[in-house]
């Protein structure tokens, strides 16, 4: 999940991140929220699709890097799950799912902020950026398959196709 690096002349425009809804996240995907034991599959779970290959669970640690959204990726062949490890909020840009091979709408790029205890589902074909952060480490949770990052793994470089780049700003830490 990282970001190509940025166009030194690109125009940076705000992008505010706001706290996760269900509601709000429905274009993208789906929130996993905490739930009792036992409870039997629903809509969660019909949602996730990892059909195309076999699946590959892991935790994945990232270095801080800022909060500079250079470029932006989906995975069109699976759905994807992360969440953070040791229930610490995080970031995360999102843009809904486009046809093969097109770009994502700029203007439809938002940024929000999860929780440590709520795991986000991403659609097929979801544009993310992130996950972004305030440590100087964090380790997540992700569900997606064995080659995802090798063959399914399509990035678009905002400043050289849109002009501009996006800063996340956390109002929590503003």
């Amino acid at each position: 999940m990282t970001t190509p690096q940025a166009t030194l002349d690109v125009e940076r425009r705000p992008l505010i991140a706001e706290p996760i809804t269900a509601e709000a996240f429905l274009p993208f995907g789906r929130l996993i929220e905490p739930t009792e034991d036992m409870v039997p599959a629903g809509a969660i779970d019909a949602a996730l699709d990892l059909s195309g290959g076999a699946p590959r669970f892991y935790i994945m640690r990232l270095d801080y890097r800022g909060y500079d959204v250079n470029g932006i990726t989906r995975h069109g062949d699976v759905t994807q799950v992360l969440a953070s490890v040791g229930g610490k909020s995080w970031l995360l840009c999102v843009a809904p799912p486009v046809g093969d091979g097109d770009k994502p709408d700029p203007e439809a790029i938002r940024a929000f902020v999860i929780p440590g205890d709520v795991a986000v589902l991403l659609y097929r074909g979801s544009w993310h950026a992130g996950p972004y952060f305030h440590d100087a480490e964090m380790k997540f949770f992700n569900l997606e398959l064995i080659d995802t990052n090798v063959v399914d793994h399509f990035t678009v470089n905002l400043g050289r196709t849109f002009g501009y780049n996006f800063k996340v700003i956390d109002p929590a830490k503003s």
